[in-house]
């Protein structure tokens, strides 16, 4: 556990939690609405605020993994709620049918961003960076396009208990997210799937050579991160049922490359972790909700935010704990060697 990468997230993540605790006893406290019924508090927050960043991290881990990576994941996010809304602001009833259509619409766009993504990538051979920010601006105004530029509002309370309703008193939202986790984590563990992934991303001619062919494999890792990205869209815009073209999924990409690295996934490709990208994305969450709690200025929050992930970035980094291990060493003193005498009879 120690050797894990991810530790220092886990670390920082339980930091954040003691501060708030420090300034507020009962920030992780639990209730259950007199109301509803349902269960609310700092925590239910949280986990419910992660399911998006959740998905669009772990498809960003695959895609990374393959020495790759997905700036569209935004852009994706944008037009799969504006696909939805849209879809569901034409519809006079606000049935579970119309909300069912709209979510397998808005996927089904998803994934052919997400086609045209690994297409380019593996078969064209354009620069992952170039062709996802290409993505990432025609997204944009490809949800333009679609809502004719203006924000879309929608009324389908099956929809919006996607990201607004509880199972238990948790919210649906992060056990969908979790439920996806687990599906992909089964797939890439489970199956040689993960191990293909790995090796493109370690070295893509010796995975050649032992007869992988990349270019399905690219194809379907961009796939999966843009319909993932189209989940957290539909996330995003069914907790206020509105998609807002300029603002939803504005600078996720960000976030999922943040989830990912904090987790412990190199961007240099290859091996990754699951696991420390969803560590990532809770980490991203509570440190969201810790600067509205501490009444950090909005003017501020990026600076803080990148402070703290940079700090967790060093932890990491193998050269700067080899610099503090060799720094521990000089100052230990060195236990004295006893030393035996041996005599020498004449």
């Amino acid at each position: 556990m120690v050797h894990q990468p991810y530790i220092w997230a886990i670390v920082t993540l339980l930091l954040l939690l003691v501060i708030n605790l420090i300034k507020d006893p009962g920030y992780l406290g639990i209730s259950v609405n007199g109301t509803t019924g349902n269960l609310s508090g700092n925590p239910i927050d949280i986990l419910r605020a992660s399911a998006p960043i959740m998905m669009i991290a772990v498809g960003m881990t695959l895609v990374i993994a393959t020495r790759g990576i997905d700036l569209s994941v935004g852009s994706v996010m944008a037009v799969s709620g504006a696909v939805s809304m849209e879809f569901m602001s034409n519809q006079s009833g606000g049935d579970a049918g119309s909300a069912i259509v709209a979510a397998l619409l808005a996927l089904a766009v998803s994934a052919f961003l997400g086609t045209v993504n690994g297409v380019l990538v593996s078969i064209v051979g354009l620069q992952p960076f170039i062709t996802t920010l290409i993505t990432m601006l025609a997204g944009r105004g490809l949800a333009k396009v679609i809502t004719s530029g203006q924000n879309t509002s929608a009324t389908n309370e099956p929809f919006r208990w996607l990201a607004n309703g509880t199972v238990f008193g948790f919210p649906v939202v992060f056990i969908i997210a979790g439920v996806i986790v687990a599906i992909v984590a089964f797939l890439v563990r489970r199956t040689a799937l993960g191990l293909m992934i790995e090796s493109i991303g370690i070295n893509p001619r010796a995975a050649r050579m032992a007869g992988i062919r990349p270019i399905g494999i690219l194809i379907a890792v961009y796939i999966v991160s843009a319909v993932l990205a189209g989940v957290a869209g539909i996330f995003s815009t069914a907790s206020v049922m509105t998609v807002e073209v300029a603002k939803t999924g504005l600078n996720a990409e960000m976030d999922a490359i943040l989830a990912v690295v904090i987790g412990g996934t190199s961007l240099a490709g290859g091996k990754f972790s699951l696991t420390g990208s969803v560590i990532g994305a809770l980490l991203i969450a509570t440190l969201d909700k810790t600067i509205v709690f501490l009444s950090i200025p909005s003017s501020a929050t990026p600076a803080f935010k990148a402070v703290v992930i940079v700090i967790i970035c060093l932890l990491q980094s193998q050269r700067v704990r080899a610099l503090f291990a060799r720094r521990k060493s000089r100052t230990t003193p060195t236990a004295s060697v006893p030393t035996r005498k041996e005599t020498v009879s004449a």
